[in-house]
């Protein structure tokens, strides 16, 4: 006999498996608060056989980030110039379908990466973007084709951003439809029942307390929580650091209370959109301006509010994921009413998908906020619904 029990049982795919695992964590829990122990606990092996694969967990974090990238620009890659949209699609879908648990990993946590390998992951997802825009193009020869391409390649990756189970083939049959709605979607085109949006307006800050949460919440966005101090908040008060505690017990408490802040504008935004509804199709429609118009408007709120939630404490994180379960539930009832085929799950899809318009159709637009995006983006939702 050759080799001993751990060669026999080692894995010749332990990396592969590392990632996999890795990604999954850095996924759920964030790359800061994730932890090498904890990875290496979800792959069955010591910290220290972890760190034979990988000196530290930045370089795990950088090899998971570009890994699944990589899949999407081998789905691009494997078909010709030439090929169908749709065949394009399915492609982009099957991979992150297959790879839901980690696939979110570039959307918020990307911002990690240090510049050169964040300048990379760029690169790539811009040949992805650039393969779907000619084929977008080539089919659909409307305005803004890259755009459409954006907010389609945002309905797929929408799934890596729940957990809705359904099967995975009726999961990639409703975003593929959903995707290929959005990819044929003229966004010059009026949604037709919207009516203008008045959003609650973000609390001006009159007290020191609201002060420095109105520091924080840009450079949370900028920077990413985990590397903004106590100090560079309080220098942006003009406070010297230690006076931050006098109003909050720590900067954990800061985030937590730039997220309820989001939570409650978004909620007075949907009660205000519905309020003026006459009919299910405009609700929805209305719905959907009115969560466009927020996304642009509080921007670096709502980035703040999506990108860190992941890594609050589980007693800290329970009522906002509560929060989050109302705004969607909302929108998944006024859904089925003007589409009474679906399913709870499969609507639950779909509102996900609008939301994934949003996030990358923003992010394409630099989330400058003028009345033609807004209409645009909105346009693009209500494609995504299938209105």
């Amino acid at each position: 006999m050759t080799g001993g029990p751990t060669a026999a049982t080692r894995p010749r795919n332990r990396r592969q498996v590392i990632v996999d695992a890795a990604g999954q964590v850095f996924s759920e829990r964030g790359y800061h608060a994730a932890s090498m122990e904890e990875i290496a606990a979800a792959v069955g092996i010591s910290a220290a056989a972890l760190y034979r694969h990988f000196p530290n967990k930045y370089a795990l974090f950088a090899e998971c980030a570009n890994i699944m990238v990589d899949k999407l620009v081998a789905a691009v890659d494997g078909w010709p110039p030439e090929a169908a949209l749709k065949d394009v699609l399915v492609a982009l879908t099957r991979v992150t379908v297959s790879h839901r648990a980690s696939g979110g990993l570039y959307r918020w946590e990307a911002r990690y990466l240090e510049r050169a390998d964040r300048r990379l992951l760029r690169t790539k997802f811009a040949h992805v973007v650039g393969r779907v825009t000619e084929t977008v193009r080539r089919e659909h020869p409307l305005p803004d084709e890259r755009l459409r391409a954006v907010a389609a390649l945002g309905v797929i990756g929408s799934v890596t951003m729940h957990h809705t189970s359904i099967a995975q083939r009726r999961i990639e049959e409703l975003l593929l439809a959903s995707a290929m709605r959005v990819a044929a979607t003229d966004p010059a085109a009026a949604t037709g029942n919207a009516r203008p949006v008045e959003l609650p307006v973000q609390p001006v800050p009159r007290t020191r307390r609201a002060e420095i949460l109105a520091a924080a919440i840009p450079l949370f966005a900028r920077d990413g929580f985990a590397n903004v101090t106590n100090v560079q908040i309080a220098q942006a008060v003009g406070l010297a650091p230690s006076a931050i505690y006098r109003h909050y017990p720590g900067k954990v408490d800061i985030l937590v209370a730039a997220c309820l802040q989001a939570a409650g504008l978004l909620a007075q935004a949907v009660d205000r959109s519905l309020h003026q509804a006459t009919d299910p199709h405009q609700a929805v429609v209305a719905l959907a301006a009115a969560y466009v118009a927020y996304c642009f408007e509080h921007n670096a709120l709502n980035s703040v509010a999506e990108a860190e939630i992941v890594g609050l404490p589980a007693d800290l994180r329970r009522p906002l994921i509560l929060a989050q379960r109302e705004h969607i539930a909302v929108w998944e009832q006024q859904l089925r009413t003007v589409r009474p085929e679906l399913d709870p799950r499969q609507a639950r899809l779909l509102v996900h998908a609008g939301f994934g318009v949003v996030v990358e159709a923003g992010r394409a637009l630099r989330w400058q906020d003028a009345p033609g995006h807004r209409e645009a983006v909105t346009a693009l939702v209500t494609g995504a619904l299938a209105l």
